[in-house]
C-alpha cells in the first residue's frame, strides 16, 4: 500500500473523466485483449457482440467500446472528439474563407495581405494538425488490430509534432527571427514536422518487419518514439515563456494602447496552452509507464489513458491557441509590430515651460512662419522665442562706440628682468 501513496494525485487527474466502475467494467472484458506488457495485435477472428447494451448483435468486438453504455469512457470520448473534429474544420473552413475574402475586398492593402498570408498557412497547417488528433482517437477507443496499429503508432506522433511545429515556428515569428517571417514561418513548420515523418515512417517499417510479428510494440518503445515531439514542446513552452516576459516588461510607447493588451493576452495564451500541453503529457506518460503496471491495470487501461490524452490535448490546443488566434487575424489585431507612433495631441511634461503645456500645432512655432504670413500683420498672441536669440537688435547699436572685444597685450619676456640685465 506504501508503493501506491505517489500515486493517488498522479490518478486523480484521469479518475476525473474515467470512473473506476467503467475501468473495473473493462478489465472485466480483457479476454479479447493480450494481457502482456508488449502490446500485439490480435487476429481479425473475433466474436461478435451478443447482449450488450448499447451495440447491436452481430457487430465485430473490437467495437465494442464504441456503442457500449457500461463502459461510458469510451461513449463520452467518442463524443467530445467528434465535437471537437467538426469544431476544427469549421475555424479552418471559416480562415480560408475570411483570407480569401481579404485577397479579393482590399485591393489598396496588398501588402497587409501578403503580410498574414504565412501566418493564415501556418495556423490552417495547426486547425489540420488539431482536427486529426481528434480524429485518432477513435483509433484508440477501437481495440488494437493489424489495421489499427499502424494509425496509432504513425498518426499520434506525427500530428503532435505537426501541431507543437506550428507552436514552435508561431513563436520565433513573434520573437521577430528573420527566418520565420512572412511565409518562412509555414516553411519552419513543415521543416521541423518532416523530420518526426521520417522517424515515424523508418520506426515502424521496423515494427511491422522485426521478428515476423506484426505491430509488436512496447508502451516503452511508443513513448521513445515521442522524443523528438517532447523536444518541440519543450522548446515551445521556453520561447512561449520568453515571448511573455518581453511583452510584459518591454517598453513599448503604445504601451497603455489596445493593441499592446491583445498581444499580452496573446503571449499568454500561448504560454498557457504550452505549458497545459507540458502537463497532460506528463501525466499520460507516467501514467502508460510506471502508474498503469503498479495498480496491475495493463493492458486494461492502456487505452483509456492514451484517448482521454488526445481529446484532452486537443481542446487545449484547440480553444487556447487555434480560437484565440483567427480572433485576433480576423479582427486585424495580431500583428508582428507595435502600432505606428502618433504624436497627436502630444503634451510636454516640462510644465514651467510657457506656451508648451498644452497640444500645439507647428504654426505656433516661430520657425515654421513664412514672410507671407509675416505680411500679414502681428499676431494677436506674441510667438515663443528661442532662449539662444539676444535681447537687442541690430538697430540699437550706436556707431560711434567702440564694441570690439580688448584683447590682452603681449610683452617681452625679459621685461619681468629689466632691472637684472641693466646691472650687467
Amino acid at each position: 500500500m506504501s508503493q501506491n501513496r505517489p500515486l493517488l494525485p498522479v490518478l486523480a487527474l484521469l479518475l476525473l473523466c474515467v470512473p473506476l466502475s467503467c475501468l473495473s467494467q473493462d478489465s472485466r472484458s480483457a479476454n479479447a485483449t493480450t494481457n502482456t506488457p508488449t502490446h500485439a495485435a490480435p487476429s481479425s477472428n473475433v466474436t461478435s457482440l451478443n447482449g450488450v447494451p448499447g451495440c447491436r448483435s452481430g457487430l465485430n468486438a473490437v467495437y465494442r467500446f464504441l456503442c457500449d453504455r457500461r463502459a461510458a469512457w469510451g461513449i463520452v470520448l467518442e463524443t467530445l472528439a467528434s465535437a471537437g473534429f467538426v469544431f476544427s474544420m469549421c475555424l479552418l473552413v471559416s480562415l480560408l474563407v475570411w483570407s480569401l475574402w481579404v485577397c479579393l475586398s482590399s485591393r489598396q492593402q496588398n501588402s497587409n495581405s501578403s503580410s498574414i498570408g504565412g501566418t493564415v498557412a501556418c495556423m490552417s497547417m495547426f486547425l489540420l494538425a488539431t482536427a486529426g488528433i481528434f480524429a485518432i482517437t477513435f483509433s484508440f477507443i477501437v481495440r488494437l488490430t493489424p489495421q489499427t496499429c499502424p494509425t496509432r503508432l504513425f498518426l499520434f506522433a506525427v500530428l503532435f509534432s505537426l501541431a507543437f511545429s506550428c507552436l514552435l515556428a508561431r513563436c520565433l515569428a513573434l520573437l521577430g527571427f528573420g527566418a520565420a517571417r512572412g511565409w518562412g514561418e509555414p516553411g519552419v513548420a513543415l521543416g521541423l514536422f518532416m523530420v518526426q515523418v521520417i522517424i515515424c515512417t523508418e520506426w515502424l517499417i521496423l515494427v511491422l518487419l522485426r521478428e515476423r510479428k506484426p505491430c509488436a510494440y512496447s508502451q516503452d518503445e511508443f513513448v521513445m518514439l515521442q522524443i523528438y515531439v517532447m523536444c518541440l514542446l519543450a522548446i515551445s513552452l521556453i520561447l512561449s515563456l520568453r515571448f511573455l516576459c518581453r511583452s510584459c516588461f518591454t517598453y513599448s510607447y503604445s504601451y497603455n494602447g489596445p493593441a499592446h493588451q491583445h498581444w499580452r493576452v496573446h503571449a499568454a495564451l500561448l504560454f498557457l496552452t504550452l505549458m497545459l500541453s507540458t502537463c497532460i503529457w506528463v501525466v499520460w506518460i507516467t501514467m502508460l509507464t510506471w502508474g498503469n503496471p503498479e495498480v496491475d491495470r495493463r493492458p486494461q487501461w492502456d487505452d483509456p489513458v492514451l484517448s482521454i490524452a488526445l481529446v484532452a490535448n486537443g481542446w487545449v490546443l484547440l480553444m487556447g491557441h487555434g480560437l484565440s488566434q483567427v480572433a485576433f487575424l480576423c479582427r486585424g489585431e495580431a500583428k508582428s509590430k507595435d502600432a505606428p507612433l502618433s504624436f497627436a495631441g502630444w503634451t510636454s511634461p516640462s510644465a514651467d515651460i510657457p506656451g508648451l503645456n498644452s497640444p500645439t500645432a507647428g504654426k505656433d512655432n516661430g520657425s515654421f512662419e513664412n514672410e507671407s504670413e509675416n505680411r500679414r500683420g502681428p499676431r494677436a498672441q506674441p510667438s515663443l522665442r528661442s532662449p539662444y536669440e539676444s535681447g537687442f537688435s541690430m538697430s540699437e547699436i550706436d556707431p560711434v562706440k567702440d564694441y570690439t572685444i580688448p584683447r590682452p597685450q603681449t610683452t617681452t619676456y625679459q621685461e619681468p628682468y629689466d632691472e637684472y640685465y641693466d646691472q650687467d
